[in-house]
């Protein structure tokens, strides 16, 4: 798989299919590796619709490591949904594309509203799988944060760096933070990471948690400014601690052109999300041609 540089940092991504593009943000949390989209890594209707070889029948898919995350590389730096669409953007330019179909999954349904947010002209559709919000959700990022930041204070930077390559991922080893998966793959980065102050390192850590998780709504944009997004989106809504259906609800209340499925687990499947998929491609098509 290809690799580019953008906005200075190393992203593991894939363009493959044809069709119309389809700008992809994996689900997973701090795991938002494009495996998630397959029927070997995948989850429930990703894994059952084998969605990356599905979906490429279908569209030119536009797929990537999220920065930190799998073989994708990263910067220590304050995390904010600014940063996080910017390798986006950049790809989709990569690719060709003036706009995509935006699909966006779990945590990765934050990036797509806040890439909505940001380039608006860039999208012709939100498809929002399992937005990610509601207070338990918060609680996650606060506490995954927590473990981190007693970790590094108990045995340091240099820890970190020991522990990565068995921990793998901040959601799957929180010891080891959100740099964790970079420190296991990349030698210089790992070096630059046990060099750098510890109280600025927690100070960078706090300000990302808070950022990222600053309240109980949806992730990824402001009630402001969700009530701005004039995009047509498609709501499928998740129902567990970190999918909450409120967050499902809330977006659909303040999203101007969005329409919530009324579908919940654990009816849906690889089948009728596929369906749904492309009923909605197919309804942005049809409103393009009557404009």
């Amino acid at each position: 798989m290809p690799f580019a540089t953008l906005n200075g940092i190393q992203v593991n991504y894939r363009i493959q299919g044809s069709g119309p593009p389809l700008l992809m943000f994996a689900p997973g949390g701090f795991r938002s590796v494009m495996s998630r989209w397959t029927a070997a890594d995948g989850n429930r209707e990703w894994k059952e619709m084998d969605a990356l070889a599905t979906l490429s029948r279908h569209f030119t898919t536009i797929a990537y490591d999220r920065r930190e995350a799998g073989r994708s590389g990263g910067r220590v730096e304050h995390l904010t949904w600014d940063l996080y669409v910017l390798e986006a953007k950049a790809l989709l330019d990569l690719a060709g594309a003036k706009q995509a179909i935006v699909l966006g999954s779990c945590m990765g349904a934050a990036l797509a509203l806040a890439f909505a947010v940001r380039h608006p002209s860039a999208c012709r559709g939100l498809y929002l799988h399992w937005p990610v919000g509601g207070y338990r959700w918060m609680m996650k990022g606060h506490t995954f944060f927590k473990r981190h930041a007693d970790f590094v204070r108990e045995h340091g930077l240099a820890a970190v760096v020991r522990r990565a390559p068995q921990g793998e991922n901040f959601w799957m080893d929180p010891e080891i933070g959100p740099w964790g998966s970079p420190c296991a793959l990349y030698p210089e980065f790992a070096a630059q990471f046990v060099e750098q102050d510890v109280d600025r390192y927690l100070d960078v850590c706090a300000r990302s948690r808070d950022t990222l998780w600053n309240d109980t709504m949806p992730s990824g944009a402001s009630g402001a400014e969700l009530q701005k997004i004039q995009i047509p989106a498609f709501i499928q809504s998740g129902n567990d601690a970190s999918h909450a259906h409120s967050a499902s609800w809330a977006l659909k209340e303040l999203m101007p052109q969005a329409e919530l499925w009324d579908v919940l687990p654990p009816h849906q499947n690889g089948r009728n999300t596929l369906e749904q998929i492309l009923a909605f491609a197919r309804r942005l098509d049809s409103a393009a041609k009557a404009a």
